[in-house]
C-alpha cells in the first residue's frame, strides 16, 4: 500500500526535527527520482534549473503548470516525501505565491520554497515588506493543509549580485516571524557566514551545497547548525557534464570509453521498475 501524503508529510516533518543535518537532493524528473530513491535518501525536493535545462530551456523558463507536471511525475515515482523549488511562487502578489502552495499540495508535494526574487533586472529583489507579505500568504495557504507542508523562505541576496549578510538575515528573520517552517539563502557559503544565519534564526536553515570550490561534508555543515542540504541542479549539471565528455570523445577522437563508467543497461533498467 501507498504511503498518503499525509504520512509522507509527517516523515518530512519529522526529518527537520532529528538531530544532525540530512541531504534532500534534487531530481529532475521520474526517472532520477527513483535512482535517488534506490540509494537510501530520505526525501527529495525538485530543482527548478534542472527542469528548464531537461526542456531545452534557460531556468526561470519553465511556467508553473510545467513544474506542477513535472512535481506531479517525481511524487509519483517514490514513497519519498517530496518538497519543490516553486521560485517566486509564479507572480508578484501575494495571492499568487498563495495559489502556488495551493496547487503544491494538490500535486502531492508535502513541502515548497518561496524566494524573494522579482525577475525585474532592475530591482531583482522584493522590498521586505512585499516579500514578507508574500511568504504570509503562501503560510495561510499551507496551513489550509490537513497535513503539515513545510513552507520554505528563501532570502536571494546572495545570487542576485547583493552578498549583504545583514539584510539577508533580516529577511530570513522576518520570514519566520511571518511563519515559515524553514529558512534558505542560497550563495552563502562560507563557514562563518553559514554559522552566523544558523545562530541568527529559531527555524531549522538549508543550504545549498555541490557548487565549485565548496568542501564542506554533511558533518561540517551540521556543526555549523545547518539541519537540510539540497543540491540545486548540481546532479543536473554533473549529469550533463557526463553527456557533454562522452560526446566529445566521440567527436574529437572517435572513441567510446565513456561506456566503461555508463551505468549498465540492466541495472537503469531494474531502477525504474514500479517496485
Amino acid at each position: 500500500m501507498r504511503a498518503t501524503q499525509a504520512e509522507k508529510a509527517e516523515r518530512f516533518q519529522a526529518l527537520h526535527a532529528q538531530p544532525g543535518a540530512f541531504v534532500i537532493p534534487n531530481p529532475w524528473d521520474a526517472g532520477t527520482a527513483r535512482i535517488l530513491a534506490s540509494l537510501g535518501f530520505q526525501a527529495l525536493t525538485t530543482t527548478s534549473a534542472g527542469l528548464a535545462f531537461a526542456l531545452g530551456r534557460r531556468d526561470g523558463e519553465a511556467g508553473r503548470d510545467e513544474t506542477m507536471a513535472n512535481a506531479r511525475a517525481i511524487v509519483d515515482a517514490t514513497e519519498l516525501p517530496v518538497a519543490a523549488d516553486l521560485e517566486n511562487g509564479f507572480g508578484d502578489a501575494p495571492e499568487a505565491a498563495a495559489e502556488t502552495i495551493r496547487l503544491a499540495g494538490e500535486v502531492g508535494l508535502v513541502g515548497g520554497s518561496i524566494e524573494d526574487v522579482s525577475g525585474d533586472p532592475h530591482h531583482p529583489i522584493y522590498d521586505v515588506q512585499h516579500a514578507v507579505e508574500r511568504i504570509s500568504a503562501a503560510v495561510e495557504a499551507a496551513r489550509a493543509f490537513p497535513f503539515p507542508f513545510v513552507l520554505v523562505g528563501r532570502a536571494e541576496n546572495f545570487l542576485h549580485g547583493r552578498p549583504d549578510l545583514d539584510d539577508t538575515i533580516r529577511r530570513l528573520q522576518a520570514y519566520e516571524a511571518a511563519g515559515a517552517d524553514a529558512l534558505f539563502a542560497p550563495g552563502i557559503t562560507r563557514s562563518e557566514d553559514i554559522r552566523t544565519v544558523c545562530v541568527s534564526v529559531g527555524k531549522p536553515v538549508n543550504v545549498v551545497m555541490g557548487l565549485k570550490g565548496v568542501a564542506l561534508s554533511v558533518d561540517e555543515l551540521a556543526a555549523l547548525g545547518v539541519k537540510r542540504i539540497s543540491l540545486g541542479s548540481a546532479l543536473n549539471r554533473a549529469a550533463l557534464g557526463a553527456v557533454i565528455r562522452a560526446a566529445r570523445e566521440i567527436r574529437e577522437h572517435g572513441t567510446f570509453r565513456f561506456a566503461e563508467d555508463a551505468l549498465p543497461y540492466a541495472e537503469a533498467n531494474a531502477l525504474m521498475s514500479e517496485g
